[in-house]
């Protein structure tokens, strides 16, 4: 097969056309390969090239597509990013959430505190990292650990919510029911304390919810929340919290 595609590359300009297409460089695998192959050899004999098509070796099909890309200005010419690029082992252990999946950046003080956290207490699956920085797929969006020096703690303000001292900033997740009882569950286990326990927030309002708050190894503030009727997750309305409630009856 390969000396079949040197000979027709030497004398083809049409048969260069073929192995030029995406379907050998991209989409192609062993199967796709085989019908260039097959369609490339049959322009060259002037033969009808619709012939049932067999699979060949992976190294065939291997060969096929490094003589396609040298043929396009690549392989030995490629620059060494290209060359580190086509060759470096990956695997992928999450799935994008649907839809748009959001990017959060955060610093923490220790990247290894911060790694032992998000997975082995959140159940985060490790995404790219390098020796500062750690994406991870929180739910199928990316959120990712940057270490930016010991001394880093987040810095709290807080504001009143349904009777409670929130501290921002914070972050987190809008969870099913479900999902919200298993993680509290969770961080209980590790012996994570909560800033707020898990409890039932805006009673009987359109807004209710399950809430609770705790802080990761660098103090950065987390809040997972569950709503009882998710589709009112936007529900608009105004809130009047216990403050305003006190100076109204005052």
């Amino acid at each position: 097969i390969i000396i079949t595609m040197r000979i027709v590359l030497a004398r083809r300009a049409k048969t260069l056309l073929l192995l030029s297409s995406p379907a050998v460089a991209v989409s192609g695998g062993v199967w796709e390969a085989s019908r260039v192959v097959q369609e490339t050899t049959a322009v060259y004999r002037g033969v009808p090239s619709s012939l049932p098509v067999r699979p060949f070796s992976s190294h065939a099909a291997l060969s096929i597509v490094t003589a396609t890309t040298q043929l396009r200005g690549g392989g030995a010419s490629d620059s060494p990013q290209q060359r580190h690029a086509s060759t470096t082992a990956y695997e992928t252990r999450a799935q994008p959430a649907p839809g748009t999946p959001f990017h959060y950046a955060f610093p923490v003080h220790d990247l290894e505190l911060a790694k032992d956290f998000y997975a082995n207490v959140l159940g985060c699956e490790e995404g790219r990292s390098s020796t500062k920085w750690q994406d991870f797929s929180l739910h199928g969006h990316q959120i990712v650990c940057h270490w930016v020096g010991s001394d880093y703690r987040c810095v709290d303000y807080f504001n009143p919510v349904d009777g409670d001292e929130v501290p921002v900033p914070h972050t987190g997740l809008a969870l099913t029911v479900e999902e919200f009882h298993a993680l509290a569950q969770r961080v209980k286990d590790a012996g994570i304390p909560f800033l707020i326990e898990p409890h039932l927030r805006f009673s009987g309002m359109p807004g209710e919810q399950y809430t609770m708050f705790f802080k990761d190894p660098s103090g950065n503030n987390l809040e997972f929340k569950a709503m009882t009727k998710p589709e009112n997750l936007f529900a608009k309305y105004n809130v009047v919290d216990d403050a305003t409630n006190e100076e109204e009856t005052k």
